[in-house]
C-alpha cells in the first residue's frame, strides 16, 4: 500500500498516501513576498500598486505552470489544483521511477534561472540529506517487500516441519526489520524536511505538511509484520511437523498385530482357541457352551471395544 501511494491519479484512496504535500496556491498571495518585491521595484523608480503587484506575479506563476499542490510518494509524485470547496484534486502523476527523490528545481522547470544557488543555506541542506536518506528508505521498503513474499511462501513448508518453521522465523525477523527500518527512517525524514521547509519557504506562501494516511499505514504494517514474526518463532518452539502416532521398531523384528474387537480369546496354557473362526476372528455370535467337566480352554468373557 504504501508503494502504491501516489501512483495513479484517478484513485481518491491512492492520492490520499503521500509522505508530504507542498501547497503552493497562496503562493502569489503572500503579503511579505509582494512587499520584498514592490521594495525592489520601487528602488528601481518603478511604482506598481499592489493589485498590478499581485496581477504580475499571477502571470509569472502561470508561466511557471505550478499547480496548486504536489504530493510526494515512494516512487513519484502528483500534482493538482484545490477546488473552490477547498479540495485538493489531483491532475495527475509522474512516471514510477526506482529511488526517486522530489527534486522541487527539476518539476518546477527552474533549473537554467539559477535559483537554486539563491537558495538559503538551511532549505539547500535539506534537500541534499532528503536526497541521500530517500534512496535508502526506498531500498529497504523494496528488501521488506520481497522478504515478506519470500516468506509467505517458504511459510508453507513450515507445515511439513519445524526446520520450515525455523527458517521461516528468520525471513519474518528480516521483513519486520527492514519494514520498521523504512518506516522509521521515512517519518524522521520528512519530520525533519517538513518545519525546515515550512521555516524557509513559509514567507513565500508555501506550506508543506506530512501525510497522516501514509505514516498509519506504514506503522500499521510494522505492527503486522512483528505478530507474524512473533507467531513463527512460537509455532517454531512449541509445535512439531511430526506425526501424532508413535511409529516406535519393533525390537523383536516382527509385526505387532492390534486385536480386533468384539472377540472371544481362549485362556490356559495351551494358547489355542477351539473357534472355527480363529482366535481374531471378527465374528460376533456366541460360541458353543463350554463341556461341564472342565475344560482348560475356557472362553474369556465377551471384550468390549
Amino acid at each position: 500500500m504504501v508503494g502504491l501511494g501516489c501512483t495513479n491519479s484517478g484513485s481518491s484512496t491512492l492520492n490520499d498516501l503521500y509522505f508530504f504535500r507542498a501547497d503552493l496556491q497562496n503562493f502569489t498571495t503572500s503579503s511579505e513576498t509582494e512587499s520584498k518585491v514592490s521594495s525592489l521595484l520601487s528602488d528601481a523608480g518603478v511604482d506598481v500598486s499592489n493589485s498590478n503587484l499581485s496581477s504580475i506575479m499571477d502571470k509569472a506563476s502561470d508561466q511557471l505552470n505550478l499547480a496548486d499542490f504536489y504530493t510526494v510518494g515512494l516512487w513519484g509524485y502528483c500534482d493538482g489544483n484545490v477546488t473552490s470547496s477547498n479540495k485538493y484534486d489531483t491532475s495527475s502523476c509522474s512516471k514510477p521511477k526506482a529511488a526517486f527523490y522530489f527534486n522541487p528545481f527539476e518539476v518546477w522547470g527552474l533549473q537554467s534561472t539559477g535559483v537554486e544557488s539563491q537558495l538559503p543555506d538551511g532549505i539547500d541542506k535539506a534537500l541534499s540529506t532528503y536526497k541521500s536518506v530517500s534512496k535508502w528508505m526506498f531500498i529497504a521498503y523494496i528488501i521488506a517487500f520481497i522478504a515478506t513474499i519470500v516468506e509467505l511462501v517458504v511459510g508453507l513448508f513450515a507445515i511439513c516441519s519445524r526446520w520450515g518453521s525455523c527458517i521461516t522465523s528468520l525471513i519474518a525477523g528480516v521483513a519486520f526489520f527492514f519494514i520498521a527500518a523504512a518506516s522509521a527512517t521515512s517519518t524522521a525524514l520528512f519530520a525533519v524536511l517538513t518545519p525546515m521547509f515550512n521555516e524557509e519557504l513559509g514567507s513565500y506562501g508555501i506550506k508543506g505538511s506530512m501525510g497522516k494516511n501514509m505514516l498509519a499505514t506504514t506503522w500499521l504494517a510494522v505492527a503486522f509484520s512483528l505478530g507474524a514474526s512473533l507467531f513463527w518463532v512460537i509455532s517454531s518452539c512449541c509445535c512439531s511437523g511430526r506425526s501424532p502416532y508413535n511409529h516406535k521398531k519393533d525390537t523383536s523384528g516382527g509385526i505387532t498385530a492390534e486385536k480386533a474387537p468384539y472377540t472371544y480369546e481362549p485362556l490356559g496354557p495351551q494358547g489355542r482357541s477351539t473357534s472355527p473362526y480363529g482366535p481374531y476372528s471378527h465374528d460376533t455370535s456366541y460360541p458353543p457352551p463350554p463341556p461341564t467337566h472342565g475344560n482348560a480352554n475356557a472362553y474369556e468373557p465377551f471384550r468390549h471395544a
